[in-house]
């Protein structure tokens, strides 16, 4: 069993909405999520759920411009440039971090895991030597279908993105609907549905976030980022048939990551982007929480 409580998180001039899954019972480990392009967290709920009632805490935000966070339609996209999101991320985690740290007695191992481009957007914060420590902080990382690389045939065209980037350098704020379609996401018919008439799933970037993406998924895929030995163990798990973020290109980055001594490619045949909620859910869900719950047990022994 499990219990949820929602919040705010305030950083710079914004407050973003969050929540917490907390378990009825002991807390073996604590797990920071980072969602994706066009969701929110409360989509989560089922899954964040379940890992609770195995002693799994759960905190997760609705990023700038995205979910609840978004407060008015002006506000939909504006997550800022890579430098305010990785800010942002590196800034919850050291809240939760400075949490599990200020009670002597509570040495609970602290994971961070990221969805889509909340996947790209946590590989890109431990690859940052700037973040450094903070990064060896954290148990494990987890990656459930990282935007790494485009799937083959979503990949915008040359005069897309050159026209895009030079628009944007004159009205970074102007909005942009960028329509990922939900059939490409799921599997199971009514999780299809559900997004289609989620309005918090509002398909809305802006040509400053866009391009910060883009640049943040080019950086990942060539290679430039690098994972060091302070990252201690990383989980890549990636649906075969993901139509929206490309499969060779998250397990060609894991494969390359030789500084990371525990690392794990979990592969789920035939499943589509959303893993945590494609018929393959409880297999993923299961999958996470072992892996969690092994390295809690190892960190416990330290």
């Amino acid at each position: 069993m499990s219990t949820s409580e929602e919040g705010t998180f305030k950083v710079g001039n914004a407050s973003l909405y969050t929540k917490t899954w907390t378990p009825t019972g002991p807390i073996v480990a604590k797990l920071i999520f980072v969602h994706g392009f066009s969701e929110h967290i409360n989509r989560y709920n089922a899954f964040f759920s379940t890992l609770a009632a195995h002693g799994i805490q759960v905190f997760s935000w609705d990023q700038r411009g995205w979910g609840r966070s978004a407060t008015r339609p002006a506000d939909r996209g504006l997550t800022g440039p890579t430098a305010r999101v990785v800010a942002d991320v590196a800034a919850f985690i050291q809240d939760k971090l400075q949490q599990a740290s200020s009670s002597k007695s509570d040495a609970t191992p602290v994971f961070v895991m990221g969805h889509s481009m909340g996947g790209g957007e946590v590989l890109t914060l431990a690859g940052d030597a700037q973040h450094r420590q903070l990064v060896a902080r954290v148990r494990g990382w987890i990656l459930e279908a990282p935007f790494i690389g485009f799937s083959k045939g979503e990949e915008p065209s040359v005069v897309k993105v050159v026209l895009g980037r030079l628009v944007g350098k004159l009205l970074p704020r102007q909005q942009l609907k960028h329509v990922v379609p939900p059939e490409h996401l799921s599997r199971d018919p009514e999780v299809v549905e559900s997004i289609r008439n989620d309005e918090l799933c509002h398909n809305t970037g802006t040509l400053e976030g866009l391009a910060s993406l883009l640049d943040r998924t080019a950086a990942l895929s060539s290679g430039r980022v690098k994972l060091g030995s302070d990252v201690h163990s990383l989980l890549l798990t990636h649906g075969t048939n993901d139509m929206t973020c490309s499969y060779d290109a998250a397990v060609k980055f894991v494969k390359e990551q030789d500084a990371v001594e525990d690392k794990e490619i979990k592969s789920y045949e035939g499943a589509y982007h959303q893993l945590h909620a494609d018929h393959c859910k409880d297999e993923f869900t299961k999958d996470v929480i072992d892996w969690i719950l092994k390295r809690s047990k190892i960190e416990s022994k330290l």
